[in-house]
């Protein structure tokens, strides 16, 4: 049970941070409801996956890349763009309007639904920085005195558990204080969390170029 708790730890770890994966899950939450904020994790999720897959079965082929010269400016570039796109796109586009109380919600297509999907899923990875993330937890994993497949295996299902759980209560939560939002409230939120990724956005190619 060991690697499952370490597991849990770094979902913990992970779960804290104030990232633009933060600010995207509660945006949707609070705009659009549950399902809408649980299909952007959903993209996040996947994301993850896909990393863990990656470092799992080619941790030396992906040391291998990361050693190109061009790999941080371009992901970084590539990466910062996308955030900075995201979050113009938050400040400069109006929220869909609270229904009243007793007003039935808007329903949500399975194009803004597939939209949601996808934004998580960029966002979490065009960023070079979750990539070097996964791969150097893999490394740790693998230079321990206990390594095997499945202990690795064990203390990546830890991970992912942790993350959907945490990412899921992020979402309920800003489902709760949604009904006590007024559009006023939702202007703000959305004027916040788009300057939010901004930020990221901007900080993160700063990083690549200067850093």
């Amino acid at each position: 049970m060991l690697p499952l708790l370490q597991g849990i730890q770094t979902g913990l770890l992970l779960c804290i941070m104030l990232g633009p994966i933060f600010f995207a899950l509660i945006q949707a939450g609070v705009e659009r409801g549950m399902r809408a904020g649980l299909m952007v994790g959903l993209g996040i999720w996947i994301s993850d996956l896909i990393f863990i897959l990656s470092v799992f079965f080619g941790a030396s082929f992906l040391v291998e890349v990361t050693e190109w010269s061009g790999f941080k400016a371009t992901f970084g570039s590539i990466g910062g763009i996308i955030l900075i796109g995201f979050g113009l796109g938050m400040m400069l586009t109006k929220s869909p309007p609270l229904p009243a109380i007793n007003e039935a919600r808007p329903k949500i297509g399975a194009r803004t639904y597939l939209g949601l999907w996808v934004k998580g899923f960029l966002i979490n990875t065009i960023n070079p920085f979750t990539f070097f993330f996964w791969l150097s937890v893999m490394s740790m994993l693998m230079i321990g005195d206990d390594y095997s497949s499945d202990y690795a295996s064990l203390f990546f299902i830890g991970v992912m558990l942790t993350i959907i759980l945490t990412d899921t209560l992020k979402v309920a939560l800003a489902k709760f204080i949604r009904r006590y939002m007024t559009n006023g409230h939702i202007h703000i939120l959305r004027l916040v969390s788009g300057g939010a990724l901004v930020v990221f956005g901007v900080v993160l190619m700063v990083k690549v170029f200067l850093l």
